[in-house]
């Protein structure tokens, strides 16, 4: 008898499979999705591998088959125990990425009333009686309904007492999937034309119009058409279609049809531009990647190309290679706001062969979308994180674009996957090439770069059209944007107290002048709260941390959230001596409202979470930007991720203190990739652009960096302190993360297990990891639970996690990208 591993779909977490056995008659094979008793329920599961040795002597038959087609394809099962070993995650939600949309089935329970429950023995409580005669006269129901119905929070308990004493039968079975196809009622000719023509006149004869007119609009425009479609342009009512239909004149047919969420985006297919010859450097790279990936070479390469040097140009020509050897890609995006402008370009390449995958499709969408890719119907997918799951068959070619940022990181549910670190995986389960590409790459992914584990390509210029080329060539060595960095202290000790410098509202009136656009860019943490000096931008951090300490005004302290070190706020600046210490914390409403007063008559547009909680708003409001509809546009991080817009001049970071002194390890780095990406929206067009950042640091080695456009700078001052501080890539990371309601229970827990992990550490004789806290978090307090933290340091922490039984209400984070 064959066995299954099964990753079951139970509320409860397992971070291993359950063997079940297979049934005689039933085939089974890995990948498919079937039905499981489970104590006293049926639940999915989905099979990972078939065996002929159980694991346990003892085995459950499988129940049935959901789909006699698998829903994961053939290296999927693997990925998805890699995924749980590798983030601490259970199990079956590592193979629920994979799934289709709306594929989860939730347990249900019918009850049915026996023929005892007519003449009940024995005296009944009143809700027994209740819950008896809202059962009379019906075959069974629905354990949640029937408690709605009669208002009885303790319904299960009522019918677990009626089903002891033989008067109900409960009966567990699963909901229906969320999704389904859509399907629309078609009416369909069922004669020729000649009898359909014939028939109709009949009708005519008989005063049967609106029929009459059903089959000569079949017979002009049919044969098949949508049954609303008929009766709407008719007046032909449903009673009217199904008699045409008892008479043989018409079939009344269900078609499915498909949700497609790319049909409203209008383009015109069209060849590429001749490559650079960096360019063509690069692709040749990646064409040999794609023939070698499956025996052997590096994991990955990166594609580390400056703002505007054709990157994403790389990528097509490389989908075209691999669709010429008979294969597919996956293209990933940080954000769904990219994914409109980004599909126009790969439709003009490959028309009717993309695909989309992301958060912002409805269920429908996303069904329809995730099972044509099964069918092998796109050349590529695209599409946030999540989209590195679709079914993709013959995968050739993965593409991380805009590597670095931290999108790519799930953090709200288990697994808290990269997609970097997953992508590598499955490139080695499928053979697949991966190319991460940025502009500023993630330093971690730097260092193994130059390590040997990943290969760096390079395109150190810019690329624009060749004048008069007509998108036929390009040319290279365009001139990256001017920045200019404004130190706000002393803008402030010159009396200018508006939050723009002198230099920043001369270059936005100059741009609106000759009809230019401008951004001006503000980190969306503007809430964050530290000291700041305005005479000389000291900013304290920790000793033991290096990161801002944080102001707590209700404390009246600063606090470092790694540690929990705690200094009292400082009458004057440590540095300087300067009295003006204050704490720093500006948003968008705000930026806006000063911009409004400081540029009057400017259209202003504002893209932030605020503006964009409507679906379809990130693309209405680029769309707008674009068509010119507005000067100025003030936005968060959105508008620093790889948007294409040519009319602006001029970016001016606000204030870019926010994300430089920000409680995490990474502040540095974020704050680099940031102003780079951010400057690097300017001057795409036929001009120079002209960036401002504005910052009571204008030293600090980020900021310097992103100035003069110098990667190299940057990363080895930044991989100098990662080495002296053991941070990634020297030393892995975990983050542990508890909750409560009582604010003394969550510090009791958090110093519990602190505890715990310092002596099984101790124990096992481990090198490490460090155990550093337990401290509040950085937002200590969410949906009113109060949340501490523990940081693991060094080493591989999943080997202490594995090793300690974490209580139920720890979320444990495997490298983390943020500590905040």
């Amino acid at each position: 008898m064959p066995y299954a591993e099964v990753a079951v779909n139970t509320p409860a977490p397992h971070r291993d499979s359950f063997t079940y056995a297979v049934p005689q008659g039933l085939t089974v094979v890995p990948g498919q999705a079937v039905y499981v008793p489970f104590g006293s329920r049926t639940l999915q599961g989905v099979v990972l591998e078939v065996t002929e040795v159980p694991r346990y002597p003892e085995a459950r038959e499988i129940a049935g088959l959901i789909d006699a087609r698998p829903v994961l394809l053939p290296h999927q099962p693997a990925l998805a125990r890699w995924l749980a070993d590798f983030y601490l995650s259970p199990l079956y939600p590592a193979v629920a990425l994979m799934l289709p949309p709306g594929f989860g089935q939730r347990p249900r329970t019918l009850v049915s009333p026996t023929d005892a429950a007519a003449s009940p023995p024995g005296p009944l409580t009143p809700a027994q009686a209740r819950v008896l005669q809202y059962l009379a006269g019906r075959e069974r129901a629905d354990l949640d309904a029937l408690g709605r119905a009669l208002r009885l929070p303790n319904a299960a308990a009522v019918v677990d007492q009626l089903a002891r004493r033989g008067l109900v039968v409960r009966e567990p079975v699963l909901g229906r999937p969320r999704a389904q196809p859509k399907l629309v009622q078609h009416v369909t000719l069922a004669l020729d034309r000649e009898a359909a023509r014939a028939r109709a006149d009949a009708l005519r004869s008989a005063r049967r119009h609106t029929a009459a007119e059903a089959l000569r609009l079949l017979l002009e425009e049919g044969p098949s058409l949508p049954a609303a479609d008929v009766r709407r342009r008719t007046g032909a009512t449903a009673d009217a279609l199904r008699r045409l239909a008892a008479e043989g004149a018409v079939r009344l047919e269900a078609v499915r049809v498909e949700r497609d969420p790319l049909a409203h985006l209008a383009y015109t297919p069209r060849p590429g531009p001749e490559l650079t010859a960096a360019q063509a450097e690069a692709l040749e790279e990646v064409a040999r990647a794609v023939g070698t990936a499956a025996v052997g070479g590096p994991a990955a390469l990166v594609l580390h190309g400056v703002t505007g040097s054709g990157k994403t140009e790389v990528y097509l020509r490389a989908l075209e290679h691999v669709a010429d050897r008979g294969k597919r890609g996956i293209v990933l995006v940080p954000e769904i706001a990219l994914t409109p402008q980004t599909v126009r370009r790969f439709l003009e390449r490959f028309p009717g062969r993309v695909a989309v995958l992301h958060s912002g499709l409805s269920l429908g969408e996303a069904y329809d979308q995730w099972e044509r890719i099964r069918d092998g119907a796109f050349t590529v997918v695209i599409g946030s994180r999540g989209a590195l799951f679709a079914p993709q068959p013959d995968l050739g070619l993965v593409v991380l674009d805009e590597e670095h940022e931290w999108t790519y990181k799930q953090t709200d549910h288990q697994p808290r996957y990269h997609a970097r670190e997953v992508a590598e995986r499955l490139a080695a389960l499928t053979g697949a090439a991966l190319v991460l590409g940025s502009a500023t790459p993630d330093v971690v992914t730097m260092h193994r770069a130059r390590s040997g584990r990943y290969r760096l390509l390079s395109l150190p210029l810019r690329v624009r059209p060749a004048p008069g080329g007509g998108g036929a060539a390009a040319v290279e060595g365009g001139a990256m944007p001017r920045v200019e960095v404004v130190d706000l202290a002393q803008e402030l000790r010159e009396g200018n107290r508006s939050i723009f410098s002198r230099r920043l509202a001369a270059e936005v009136e100059r741009a609106l002048r000759r009809g230019r656009q401008a951004i001006l860019f503000l980190n969306r943490r503007g809430s964050a709260s530290f000291l700041l000096c305005r005479d000389c931008g000291h900013v304290p951090r920790c000793s033991g941390c290096e990161v801002a300490l944080t102001y707590h005004g209700a404390e009246g302290v600063l606090r470092c959230h790694q540690c929990n070190r705690r200094r009292r706020v400082p009458a004057a600046c440590p540095a300087c001596g300067g009295r003006r210490i204050r704490y720093l914390g500006i948003g968008t409403q705000k930026v806006e409202e000063e911009a409004a007063k400081a540029f009057p008559g400017a259209r202003l547009l504002r893209w932030d979470r605020d503006s964009t909680r409507v679906r379809g708003a990130h693309e209405r409001i680029l769309e707008r930007f674009l068509a010119h509809e507005a000067d100025i546009l003030i936005g968060t991080q959105m508008v620093a991720k790889g948007l294409d817009m040519p009319s602006v001049a001029v970016v001016g970071v606000v204030c870019a203190d926010i994300a430089l002194h920000l409680p995490d390890f990474r502040s540095g780095e974020r704050a680099f990739q940031l102003l780079t990406q951010v400057a690097g929206r300017a001057g795409r067009g036929a001009e120079e652009g002209t960036v401002i950042i504005q910052t009571y640091a204008p030293e600090h080695y980020a900021v310097q960096a992103a100035a003069r456009h110098d990667y190299e700078a940057f990363y080895q001052a930044e991989i100098a302190l990662r080495r002296q501080v053991g941070y990634p890539p020297y030393g892995r990371l975990a983050r542990l993360v508890y909750a409560d309601v009582n604010p003394g229970r969550a510090a009791a827990e958090a110093k519990r297990l602190a505890r715990v992990l310092r002596t099984e550490r101790d124990v096992q004789g481990l090198d490490g990891p460090d155990v550093v806290g337990p401290a509040p978090a950085f937002v200590a307090r969410v949906r009113g639970r109060y949340r501490w933290q523990i940081l693991l340091k060094g080493g591989d922490p999943r080997a202490l996690l594995a090793a300690v039984d974490l209580p139920q209400g720890w979320v444990v984070d495997v490298d983390p990208v943020s500590l905040l």
